[in-house]
Parts: structure tokens; C-alpha cells; sequence
């Protein structure tokens, strides 16, 4: 079943944010203002207006992280140079957030700068508030991230793989979402094919992008490591480390990233090795292999299961 695309989501953070919102520092005083106005004139219910959409203050204290945030790293450099303008000028841009029925709010975006409100000791942040589902909690984390490239190559394969896992998305519409393509995408989830290692040392910079992808290439994982020992050492550029690779050894072509999509689903699902080839017309065939007579009846009520096929 298609997934109907949420609105607002692949136009990135502006979609989350009133157009008529000038979101400056003076604006946000100004409400300020307005709000103790109010207040003082004997208003009653002492409360900021939260309708959907409109921009308030709420206590810090009443926002709870989002549990989709797909970054694991975070540069607490920046994170105290981000504490030090929030001191200096205040939160220019809004945070963005959802009710929860405690009466608490989760935030959707705006992660740094929640991190960095708590360390200034902020008692309030301005908030829009918005009501979204699970999917769309997770795409805007992803999109906020990805616009300001605050995802390293690892976390943003995992959260396309997430999207794609939980939410039932192809490459395409998770292109669509975060505004990259389907090759891009693929290519991004591919880095989860390498070794723990060769990710870890992605995600902490050790090692480029590049560096990263011309390792997929190598076919044999021992000459993988090694060359990645190598490229951790210095010793090799990525020309260098491409030139070094004998073309036999090389990966013939560039798989399909949406034929590795499907086979990798494929054997989530089967628990089998499966191959998928297609040809330029757009015939091909599934292979899918089994040792014994218990994995064939497996594959048939797997299959059958399914209610797509009748056999």
C-alpha cells in the first residue's frame, strides 16, 4: 500500500514554521512583552497561547526529547558556541514541538539548541506547536539534521534505513522527503554494508565519504581491512588506495540500489540468501537459495503467507 505523503514534508524546515512568522530576536521580545501586558492587565489564566501553529514560550522543563532523533554524535564545541549566542542573543528560530497527553511536549526539532537552552539555564524557549504522527516525528528529525549536515554518513544511513524498515518507504519516497535522489540514497544505506569498524571510523571522521565508498568496492574483506589500515595510516589517498585496487578484484558494476533494497528485504523476510538480477528490458529473476526440504516449505508459506501469491 502506498503511503500518502504527509504535507509540508521534502520543503524542509520551512514547511514546520508559519510564513508569517518573522522568527527575530525583537519579534520574541516583543511577544515577551505582550504576554506580561496581558498578564498584568488581569488576564486569569496565565497561560501562553499554544493553538496549533502559533509561536509560544513554554518551560524547558516541559519538553521531552524526541526518541526518533537519529544522531548519536554531537559536536560539543559547537554546542558550547551555540550556548554562548543563546546567552548573548536569545533562541532566534523556534523550537518545534508536539502536545503529549501528560501535558508535556516532544520535541520534533531543534536539538542543539534545546541541549544548548538547558546549559544556558534557560527557564522557557519559544515553541510552534504541531501535531504529527510517528513517521513524521522521524522524517523532520531526519530533514533538520540532513539540511544543517549535522548527520554523519552512518547515522543518516540508519535513519533512511529506519524509514525505510518501519515505515514501509522505498528509496524513492525517502529521496523525496529529505531531498536527495534514489541513487544518493542507496549509496548513502550501502556504508552499512562495511565492516563495524570501517563505520565507526566514518562516523568519527577517520576516515572521508570517499574513502568509504572506494572500500565497498573491494570485493575480499581481508584486502578491505587491510586497505583501510592502510588509509587509517595515512598511507593512501583515495587515488592512490583505487589504483591499488587490481581491477579483477574491483566489483564488477555498481549494483542497483533498489535491486539491494529489495533483496536485503527480501531476506529479512525468508531468513535465505536471495539474488535479484534484471536485465535492460526489465526481465529478470529472483534466486533465492535453500539447503533442505524444510527451507523450500519455508519459502512456500512465507510466500503464501503474504496473500499475494497463490499457491
Amino acid at each position: 500500500m502506498m503511503l500518502k505523503r504527509p504535507s509540508g514534508l521534502g520543503r524542509g524546515l520551512g514547511a514546520l514554521i508559519p510564513p508569517k512568522l518573522n522568527l527575530n530576536q525583537a519579534n520574541i521580545q516583543a511577544q515577551e512583552q505582550a504576554d506580561l501586558e496581558e498578564r498584568g492587565s488581569g488576564n486569569q489564566e496565565n497561560q501562553p497561547d499554544l493553538s496549533m501553529g502559533k509561536m509560544a514560550r513554554i518551560p524547558v522543563e516541559l519538553i521531552v526529547p524526541n526518541p526518533h532523533q537519529p544522531r548519536e554524535h554531537f559536536d560539543y564545541a559547537a554546542l558550547e558556541d551555540l550556548v554562548a549566542s543563546i546567552k548573548e542573543h536569545g533562541i532566534i528560530q523556534p523550537l518545534v514541538v508536539s502536545p503529549l497527553p501528560d501535558g508535556r511536549y516532544e520535541l520534533i526539532a531543534g536539538e542543539r539548541r534545546l541541549r544548548a537552552s538547558k546549559i544556558a539555564e534557560l527557564e522557557t524557549v519559544p515553541v510552534i506547536v504541531r501535531t504529527v504522527n510517528e513517521q513524521q516525528k522521524l522524517e523532520w528529525a531526519i530533514i533538520e539534521n540532513v539540511q544543517r549536515k549535522d548527520l554523519n554518513p552512518i547515522e543518516e544511513a540508519k535513519a533512511y534505513v529506519r524509514l525505510r524498515d518501519e515505515f514501509n518507504l522505498t528509496q524513492d519516497q525517502i529521496g523525496e522527503r529529505v531531498g536527495k535522489s534514489r541513487p544518493q540514497v542507496g549509496n548513502i544505506i550501502r556504508l552499512l554494508q562495511l565492516e563495524p569498524e570501517i563505520q565507526d571510523a566514518l562516523a568519527q571522521e577517520k576516515i572521508s565519504a570517499s574513502n568509504a565508498r572506494t572500500l565497498l568496492s573491494i570485493m575480499d574483506r581481508h584486502e578491505r581491512l587491510e586497505l583501510f589500515e592502510r588509509m587509517l595510516e595515512g598511507n593512501f589517498t583515495v587515488r592512490q588506495a583505487e589504483e591499488k585496487i587490481p581491477q579483477d578484484r574491483r566489483r564488477v558494476r555498481m549494483a542497483d540500489p533498489n535491486l539491494m533494497d529489495w533483496e536485503s528485504r527480501l531476506r529479512g523476510v525468508l531468513g535465505l540468501k536471495v539474488m535479484i538480477k534484471r536485465q535492460a528490458g526489465g526481465q529478470g529473476e529472483v534466486k533465492i537459495a535453500f539447503q533442505n526440504d524444510e527451507d523450500l516449505r519455508q519459502i512456500v508459506d512465507k510466500i503464501s503467507a503474504t496473500g499475494q501469491v497463490d499457491i
